[in-house]
């Protein structure tokens, strides 16, 4: 055999070697993809149901049986040229959403998953923190507009055509709380401070008070029950993603406790593939298919509770939900690229070198 048809090992040992690092990249770049695309689309979902039922645009299912597209049944009654233009609006949308992604992650293809990860992650936190600002602002808020109505003292203060509008929820809740939810969206970005302690704090403080007023004093109204349910309500469904990211989740563990680091960060990544976003997913699905379903319906209509001179917070108290559900698909899809970090030992978590 010649010299010429002698085989360098070495260069095929360095061409596998690329091609392995060259299939990693694009596994990255895919995750990357998937992730930062289920916050778009969903932020988009979101978008397009206020469109649908408040603005009266077609939404996609009906965009798609007026086109007959994948089988589904034609209208009753054609949607009309204006309906079909916005219908190709929303499409387009979720597909140029689905393209800004991809190119976003192309031209940052050198960036580490973690980075993505901790942008995820603020995100999500800052949702939080603008969440506990409005139901901390709307419940003080609130309470002293109902104080001020059953006491007849609101009346002498802002009159009586005030006075009787502030009696629907509809006009509260577009003057009055639309506007103080705009503020602690403000707030949230000055304030970083999540504020667990105290808003747990304020409720405790709530019922301190419906004790005091009801034993020594002899007095209770309804919305002093109201402001109790408001904030407990908040504190549980709100801390949910901020709980997450700190690993701090009862889990019913039976074997997670035996795993090394990098089954546990399978686990984690299969879990939040299989369950995670998923159920954040079916909460928004069902919950806001149409305006008649669970959460669309009393946000739509500013549900309140039948107790009178009560909270006019029961719509919002629905609303939590969608909260919850955006911040965790969220919070899940940095959860996915931490744990996917985790398994390809980048700097910045647990290193799982050498550990099954």
């Amino acid at each position: 055999m010649s010299s010429s048809d002698t085989i360098d090992t070495n260069d095929l040992s360095t061409t596998a070697m690329e091609n392995d690092a060259s299939g990693h990249k694009v596994i990255i770049l895919v995750v990357r993809t998937f992730a930062v695309s289920i916050v778009a689309i969903m932020l988009l979902f979101l978008f397009n149901n206020y469109l649908n039922f408040w603005r009266q645009w077609p939404g996609l299912p009906s965009f798609f049986s007026h086109q007959g597209w994948f089988g589904m049944q034609a209208l009753s009654t054609p949607l009309d040229n204006g309906q079909i233009a916005k219908g190709w609006l929303q499409l387009l949308s979720y597909v140029g959403a689905v393209a800004l992604v991809v190119l976003y992650v192309l031209r940052t293809r050198q960036r580490p998953l973690r980075v993505d990860a901790a942008l995820l992650s603020g995100f999500a936190a800052y949702i939080i923190r603008a969440a506990f600002w409005v139901v901390l602002i709307i419940g003080l808020v609130d309470i002293l507009i109902s104080f001020l109505r059953v006491e007849n003292l609101l009346s002498p203060l802002v009159g009586d055509e005030l006075t009787e509008a502030l009696g629907r929820p509809q006009f509260r809740g577009l003057y009055v709380h639309y506007p103080l939810i705009l503020l602690s969206f403000v707030i949230a970005i000055f304030n970083r401070s999540l504020g667990f302690t105290w808003l747990a704090f304020l409720v405790v403080l709530a019922e301190f008070q419906i004790v005091i007023s009801r034993f020594v004093f002899s007095y209770e109204q309804p919305f002093m029950g109201d402001l109790v349910r408001f904030w407990y309500a908040a504190l549980f469904l709100f801390a949910s993603a901020y709980t997450l990211v700190h690993e701090g989740h009862v889990r019913v563990d039976v074997l997670y406790s035996r795993f090394g680091k990098r089954s546990k960060a399978w686990t984690n990544t299969v879990g939040t593939l299989l369950l995670g976003l998923p159920l954040g997913g079916i909460i928004l699905m069902t919950g806001m298919w149409d305006k008649t379903s669970s959460i669309n319906s009393p946000l739509y209509s500013f549900e309140v509770s039948q107790s009178g001179y009560g909270l006019y917070v029961k719509y919002l108290m629905v609303g939590f939900l969608a909260v919850y559900a955006v911040s965790m698909i969220i919070q899940f899809s940095s959860y996915l690229l931490d744990n996917i970090a985790d398994l390809r030992q980048e700097p910045g978590g647990d290193q799982l070198a050498g550990k099954s």
